[in-house]
């Protein structure tokens, strides 16, 4: 492939769940005999290399890998658009998968800079980030943007349903989700991650051309600050979390121009930011 020109990685087939995206396990009750088959959500360990070097070793679920890896490129700023991106080719079969990713030269000369090697976890944001300004680093303002309407909020815990298969199946996985600016749900990602369900979403996005202008972002996790870092990379002007923010995530959102919205189970949605 010609290094010269970036090319978009294919896209996976829309709405691909593989079966090993879950599977059946039994359990026996504490204070019972026999036992009950349930399924259970999987995850792998997926190794990513760009250029050759190793960079992270994340906690994922096996779907959407694809997605997931250019959303975290993305999201840590190991590239500045899908255009550096020359190249993704995964592989490894059961709990060891591997993404080798080719980036421009720019990009790499920049993320050897970083000295970043992290070992991730299904939980975690920040792990093996060797300096305080890499926890906090210095991200641009995005330009102002008017709070969606009202009535794009109302019923949108059970409208997001549809966009949860696995967590539907099976239970334990975050979702993230894309409203375009009519209000309309276009897209869903499920990790056992919910930064990883973020980077997903934000891979999908770029991967597909969809234009984020006047749209929002949905989380179905707690929302702390490394969301924001991602919301704030991807330039999505508003981020809406079915979990309370932390109060970092709130400074931040407040700092940056971030609309930030909580969307409590049984009260009307808190508006934390703009102030």
């Amino acid at each position: 492939m010609n290094a010269q020109r970036p090319v978009r990685p294919p896209l996976a087939a829309a709405g691909e769940q593989p079966a090993h995206a879950s599977r059946a396990y039994r359990y026996q009750p504490l204070d019972a005999s026999g036992d009950t088959p349930v399924e259970l959500a999987e995850e792998v360990a997926l190794a990513i290399a760009c250029n050759g070097i190793s960079q992270a070793v994340m906690l994922v679920s096996p779907t959407d890998l694809e997605d997931f890896v250019v959303g975290f490129c993305l999201g840590n700023s190991m590239v500045d658009t899908i255009d550096d991106i020359y190249d993704l080719h995964l592989s490894g079969l059961g709990e060891a998968r591997q993404a080798q990713v080719r980036i421009a030269n720019r990009a790499f000369w920049r993320l050897k800079q970083q000295r970043r090697s992290l070992a991730g976890t299904s939980g975690c944001g920040l792990c093996g980030v060797e300096a305080l300004d890499q926890a906090l680093p210095s991200l641009p303002s995005l330009p102002l943007a008017p709070l969606p309407p009202a009535e794009w909020l109302e019923g949108l815990r059970s409208r997001i349903e549809a966009f949860q298969p696995l967590g539907q199946h099976c239970g334990a996985v975050h979702a993230a989700l894309f409203m375009d600016d009519h209000g309309e749900i276009r897209l869903g990602r499920e990790d056992i991650g919910r930064h990883n369900a973020l980077d997903k979403l934000i891979g999908a996005l770029a991967r597909q051309g969809i234009a984020t202008a006047g749209g929002l972002a949905i989380v179905t996790s707690r929302c702390s600050l490394e969301l924001i870092h991602k919301v704030l990379r991807a330039g999505i002007q508003t981020l809406v979390s079915l979990s309370a923010p932390t109060g970092l995530a709130v400074q931040w959102a407040q700092r940056h121009n971030l609309n930030l919205i909580h969307l409590p189970h049984h009260s009307a949605p808190r508006v934390y930011s703009p102030a």
